[in-house]
């Protein structure tokens, strides 16, 4: 917190609101999500009254960007079965093909997990929040090791045919240090 900045918290019922006023803001409403927390930013002299329907409009706005954004495959396993036929389709010449991908509650050390042997995939639970080009990424790792068990050079070669690979590895371990989950990029997905 800056200056003459104030930082708020308030508790909505279905989610933590954290509202910032800002001396330097006149007009403009921002808001992000941080967690599971909704922040929005507006002016310091703000009434109550405005800030109460801001925080609920900019709630709405972003649910709404969301679900425009959010990956079918998130909902159910079934889904992330498709998900993975799909991906296995377009960038592993339909030659990994699993016989169950499922979610599953946050691993310590994993984004992700596969057994060649019995042909599954599991997914760890924080992964459902992520945008759907860094989950397709997780699936097509997994996929790839369907086909090759290690990390060796055919095995990132399978993995670089999906175009956002280093994008998305990058992407996986900002969010590992921001979190301070300790998941590293060699154990990261497999």
């Amino acid at each position: 917190m800056r200056g003459r900045d104030r930082t708020e918290q308030a508790d909505a019922p279905q989610q933590k609101v954290e509202v910032r006023r800002s001396a330097r803001r006149r007009s403009t409403v921002s808001a992000y999500r941080d967690g599971d927390t909704l922040v929005v930013l507006i002016p310091a002299g703000m009434s109550r009254a405005e800030e109460k329907h801001w925080v609920a409009e900019m709630e709405r706005k972003l649910q709404r960007t969301e679900s425009k954004r959010a990956s079918p495959s998130r909902q159910t396993d079934a889904a992330l079965l498709a998900r993975c036929a799909q991906l296995s389709a377009r960038y592993l010449d339909r030659a990994a093909l699993p016989v169950s991908v499922r979610w599953v509650p946050p691993m310590r050390t994993r984004w992700a997990s596969c057994t060649p042997v019995d042909r599954t995939i599991r997914v760890s639970e924080r992964l459902r929040q992520v945008p759907a080009w860094v989950l397709d990424y997780v699936l097509v790792h997994e996929l790839a090791h369907l086909r090759v068990a290690g990390h060796n050079a055919e095995f990132w070669e399978l993995v670089q045919r999906y175009p956002k690979t280093e994008r998305a590895i990058g992407y996986l371990e900002g969010l590992s240090a921001a979190a301070g989950w300790g998941i590293s990029e060699l154990d990261a997905e497999d």
